[in-house]
């Protein structure tokens, strides 16, 4: 027979994960907004740090998309590392280093200066994304995983809501204060908050439930017992490495991540090419497009665990992006089409990435889950230097974002036919 909880029994599991919530969600989520904001602000420097210092859009997308192979070299010791170093040291370390490097980017002077400080970025921050998952998976068992990485991973679209109109505002307001140039001065502010959750990091971060001092002995069960799946089983990186499901996963990935960057990188170009000159207006234009991801990622996160489905959850929004992607060259001109379908695309997008980490933080258990999901991630991530950097190549070789655009849009209907393809089960 099953066992159905009791009213009380889910009132005190309600309670107990309404107090993890609070204690840890809001950190991770303004922590992860802020590495979000450092990828991706390089997008809004291009409307200044082009011209000023004679980029070509090819080495533009080289060297935003040159962030990734920094960090996919780096991710998988990093990640390997975390269970036996802890999560408040790893992300400490790794939101001072980045914090002190993405400010730095302010003395970029060349294309060679560029991709280094871009490459760097990419090996500080390298493993928090994935490292960030697996602690979740430490916490919260698979009838809530979806709706936690949700909440965290929001960062992404709110750091596209607010960071289009602060850079904008940072870039146009602080222009040739102390005789630096806006871009500069919106790397110098957007970079150094950085420094100060990294130190936080230490206060706010229990490496485990066991050492949560605001968890009692009984909360600590109860957690332990919420968090226990009969019948699997810890089981070795080694193991995860060969397992050929983990490369398909890995596959999906590459081709949602590398639909999410070109647009991240690349949406203030695509916006200015439907006319919008000003600054300010390019901000703002910016972030409606992430404001309806925002919400698409909750609802989608939020259902996908009510439904206890993860593939047609994460296929089926990623089919639609590809094909609203792909619908928005046609489009060329008119403004307010163009946008919304940017946006709907944009939102399929981050719903199908939301969902698609529940799959395997239910598949892979264990400390090697650390590994897995990194292992995952850095194939995957590679997708953000080629998404990017594909649009640089095409745009300046055909003097057109349209074949670019249409190459993107390739990629989430292609992701969404291998989700649909391979049925995971749950790992033993």
């Amino acid at each position: 027979m099953i066992a159905v909880p009791t009213t009380s029994a889910v009132d005190d599991a309600s309670s107990l994960y309404s107090k993890i919530n609070w204690r840890l969600l809001p950190f991770l989520l303004t922590c992860y907004l802020f590495a979000y904001l450092d990828r991706v602000n390089v997008g809004f420097a291009k409307l200044q740090m082009q011209s000023d210092l004679g980029f070509s859009d090819a080495a533009y997308g080289v060297g935003a998309g040159i962030f990734f192979i920094g960090y996919v070299l780096f991710e998988i010791p990093s990640n390997l590392m975390l269970p036996r170093v802890g999560a408040r040291k790893t992300f400490s370390r790794i939101l001072v280093l980045w914090g002190i490097t993405s400010a730095c980017m302010l003395l970029v002077r060349n294309v060679p200066m560029f991709y280094a400080m871009r490459f760097l970025l990419g090996v500080f921050e390298a493993g928090f994304a994935p490292g960030m998952i697996y602690y979740l998976s430490c916490w919260y068992g698979p009838q809530r995983m979806a709706r936690a990485i949700a909440i965290v991973f929001l960062a992404g679209p709110i750091g596209g809501i607010v960071g289009g109109p602060v850079s904008a505002w940072l870039m146009t307001s602080l222009a040739g204060t102390a005789g630096l140039a806006g871009w500069q001065w919106m790397f110098l502010v957007e970079g150094l908050p950085c420094i100060v959750l990294g130190i936080l990091a230490l206060s706010f971060v229990p490496d485990r439930p066991a050492d949560a001092a605001w968890l009692n002995a009984d909360e600590r069960r109860r957690l332990e017992a919420e968090l226990h799946v009969p019948g699997a089983h810890k089981h070795s990186f080694m193991a995860v490495a060969k397992d050929a499901r983990v490369y398909v996963l890995a596959l999906a990935y590459f081709c949602i991540i590398a639909a999410i960057y070109a647009i991240s990188f690349w949406l203030p170009t695509f916006i200015k090419a439907q006319g919008v000159t000003d600054t300010v207006q390019l901000g703002w234009y910016s972030a409606i497009p992430y404001v309806a991801a925002a919400f698409g990622m909750y609802y989608m996160g939020r259902r996908s665990d009510r439904v206890g489905e993860r593939r047609f959850h994460s296929a089926l929004p990623a089919l639609a992006a590809g094909l609203l992607l792909g619908a928005s060259t046609l489009a060329d001109g008119n403004l307010v089409l163009t946008l919304a379908l940017l946006t709907l695309a944009t939102m399929g997008l981050w719903m199908a990435y939301t969902v698609f980490w529940a799959m395997p933080a239910e598949y892979i258990k264990g400390p090697a889950a650390a590994g897995g999901i990194a292992l995952i991630n850095t194939i995957g991530l590679s997708g953000g230097f080629w998404g990017p950097a594909i649009i640089g190549w095409a745009k300046t070789a055909t003097g057109t974002l349209h074949v670019g655009i249409l190459a993107m849009a390739c990629l989430p209907v292609a992701a969404a036919l291998i989700i649909l393809a391979n049925k995971l089960p749950a790992k033993r």
